[in-house]
């Protein structure tokens, strides 16, 4: 766990050191995140399934939905309904049963306090609450509203992004656990169709009364496809733990961005047709 901290610090001491360009946003599929709210007026939609196993209990979660808007400049409402299910690996006569249906609902706000420069990088904090809408006594929820309190920065150099950061999980549950987390996020840009990533993300243990107890580190890798159809794009992860606790983790899904064309976007196009039109 030592050694994997120590890369995590190099990641965020290279984010804060590195030159920049227009921001670009991170996130699903992968456990980090990144500072960057969705633009101002503008609006992001994922249709996504995702699993998640430990060595006593397999996750699944779909279909879910999550949605972003750009509320006001530099802020991002954001939710996400879920459904999935819970698999417990050992079907002993005494084991839980398996179960499936709404998890936990998650609300948050994501806020740039600081956006990247020459010098900086963007910097910005994503709290999110998990209301209790899945059912507890199934296991599919856990019976409280819980939270997550993150810090995010992001850094771009040329194709490359790189995003790191990491917070906590409070959590008053009983049974449950206050816990940190964090990661760092590599991602690369190949043409106009591609983007291929890879991260470490890190947890501490979530609680002694469910399968997640011990802290795990995963390695998970990844790629974007953008669609030819403007704002549609592919999304897939998937990863596992080479520390701690036997992990693993998955994610497929669709995503589609619209709303107002940014000023430089406009430009960009209004261009375009004038370059058409004059041959």
């Amino acid at each position: 766990m030592r050694l994997l901290k120590d890369w995590l610090v190099l990641g965020l001491l290279i984010i804060s050191c590195g030159g920049a360009l227009e921001s670009k946003a991170q996130g699903p599929p992968f456990q980090t995140d990144d500072p960057v709210p969705v633009d101002f007026q503008n609006f992001e939609f994922y249709t996504f399934g995702a699993v998640s196993t430990a060595p006593t209990e397999t996750d699944p979660v779909g279909p879910a939905f999550e949605f972003n808007w750009g509320a006001v400049p530099r802020v991002q409402l954001h939710a996400v309904l879920p459904l999935g299910a819970i698999i417990p690996r050992n079907q002993g006569s005494d084991s839980p049963p398996n179960a499936y249906g709404i998890l936990d609902t998650e609300l948050g706000v994501k806020i740039a306090f600081f956006l990247e420069t020459p010098k900086r990088p963007q910097i910005g904090i994503f709290p999110m609450f998990e209301l209790a809408t899945g059912s507890y006594s199934k296991g599919l929820g856990v019976g409280k509203t819980w939270y997550k309190v993150p810090l995010w920065l992001q850094k771009n150099i040329g194709q490359w992004t790189l995003d790191g950061g990491g917070g906590f999980v409070l959590n008053s549950q009983d049974g449950y656990g206050n816990f940190p987390y964090g990661g760092f996020l590599v991602k690369r840009k190949f043409g106009e169709r591609w983007e291929v990533a890879a991260e470490v993300f890190t947890h501490g243990g979530e609680g002694p009364y469910i399968p997640y107890t011990h802290e795990a580190t995963y390695v998970d890798s990844g790629f974007y496809y953008h669609f030819k159809r403007k704002g549609y794009q592919f999304l897939f992860s998937y990863g596992h733990s080479v520390e701690g606790e036997a992990e693993n983790y998955g994610y497929v899904g669709l995503y589609k961005t619209w709303g107002r064309e940014k000023p430089d976007d406009k430009a960009a196009q209004d261009g375009m047709m004038s370059h058409t039109s004059n041959h």
